[in-house]
């Protein structure tokens, strides 16, 4: 019976394998043909679908190094490595803002449209999955997750600065990238222990082992990020051209569908933890992804503006910039101290969807700013009147040095 049950399972991740491999290869050939004209739609959903299949390969790769190093730098690799689409798409814009400034709005466009997504969709459905597998009304957080948890807040609260000064500078560069260079020196530093892996990476590591296993990472790494390198640049310009083409908010369009093929290797992943019983795992990945992508991604910002521009000028922001930026901030600060206590519900998890699907029902910038007050008096609220244990945690998470204790939960 367990031989029989291997032999599906391997069948099933062996096809994945393939069909991941396989989905940037018309994309491939499609680019390097000479002198060939693609209309945009064509060419965001070939590219699109290469940077999906990439994402895919990517990530299994990453996962295998959880063999190798402590978790919490396995987590952090995974998550950085699995949202280098996001990276590649946002920094084009970025480069391209500083010799033409009407891309400026696109890059804060992907990167708050990806950080609300991992939050509002991503650590929702995996909660509400893991309780469901379990039978519990809550997911409890491992202490491990503190580490990424601490930066999270660190994150959060400088991300509100931001707005403020009107662009997102040097300066912000600086300190977002400490934060980050900070997180993974602690990373490297925190305990190992024996991990299990899930679908394709663990088919890798049972059938390779060691060499093996490093030699199919390192091969599916190569493949992975040619193909993101060939597709990021082309689908990012296809979907500006569409929503211009066909009077669409090409805003819109980069804020929600280019995450929606970058993060979706990330979902998978940790919805994977939550099935087979590890929900922690799977939402300690998605909370280094937010803490990846609010120092490394915001902080590399401004530097290819900054590189492009030929000036030390910060990307401006507008008006709806800095409305996006706020109510990512916000959203961002609200599930920070939702986990502070370790423990994440199933309310609490329908909150945060609620919140971020709602935003999609009232898109004008007045009910947006209401969404706004709505993230800010929840989190008031929940310091206030959400429990001495609590507040004492998210405190330890904010000063760690005069409040931070050793959590009695396994």
């Amino acid at each position: 019976m367990e031989k029989a049950a291997y032999t599906r399972s391997r069948k099933r991740d062996v096809a994945a394998i393939a069909f991941a491999g396989a989905l940037p290869v018309p994309w491939i050939v499609l680019h390097n043909l000479p002198g060939l004209e693609l209309p945009s739609e064509l060419v965001a959903v070939a590219a699109g679908v290469a940077i999906l299949g990439g994402a895919f390969l990517l990530s299994w790769a990453t996962e295998l190094a959880e063999r190798d190093i402590p978790q919490a730098l396995a987590i952090l690799v995974l998550a950085l490595v699995s949202v280098l689409p996001e990276y590649a798409v946002d920094l084009h814009f970025a480069w391209r803002a500083g010799k033409d400034p009407t891309y400026a709005g696109y890059a804060v466009a992907n990167m708050t449209g990806a950080n609300r997504l991992l939050i509002g969709l991503g650590w929702a459905v995996v909660v509400l999955i893991a309780c469901h597998r379990t039978g519990s009304n809550e997911l409890v957080i491992h202490h491990r997750q503190r580490l990424e948890m601490r930066y999270l807040v660190w994150a959060t609260l400088y991300s509100f600065l931001i707005p403020i000064k009107g662009t997102i500078n040097l300066f912000d560069a600086a300190v977002l990238l400490t934060l980050f260079f900070m997180y993974a020196l602690a990373a490297v530093k925190s305990e190992s222990h024996e991990v299990e892996l899930v679908g394709p990476a663990a088919l890798i590591d049972h059938e390779f082992r060691d060499t093996g296993r490093r030699l199919w990472a390192l091969g599916l790494f190569a493949f992975a990020t040619y193909a993101i390198f060939v597709s990021a640049e082309p689908f990012a310009e296809s979907l500006v051209e569409i929503g211009h083409g066909r009077a669409i908010d090409e805003f819109l369009l980069v804020q929600w569908v280019a995450p929606l093929a970058s993060e979706s290797p990330e979902f998978l992943i940790a919805i994977l933890f939550a099935l087979r019983m590890r929900g922690s795992v799977g939402i300690g990945a998605l909370i280094s992804s937010k803490v990846n992508q609010w120092t490394l991604l915001v902080g590399a910002i401004p530097i290819a503006f900054s590189i492009s521009a030929g000036s030390f000028a910060g990307l401006p922001l507008d008006a709806r910039q800095t409305e996006e930026l706020i109510l990512t901030s916000t959203q961002s600060l609200l599930a920070a101290i939702l986990i502070a206590d370790m423990h994440f519900s199933r309310r609490d998890a329908i909150v945060l969807a609620a919140l971020f699907l709602g935003q999609f029902a009232f898109p004008s910038t007045e009910v947006r700013y209401l969404f706004i007050a709505g993230y800010a008096v929840i989190s008031v609220g929940l310091l206030v009147a959400g429990g001495a244990e609590r507040r004492a945690m998210f405190y330890s998470l904010v000063w760690p040095r005069h409040h931070d204790r050793p959590d009695p939960r396994p």
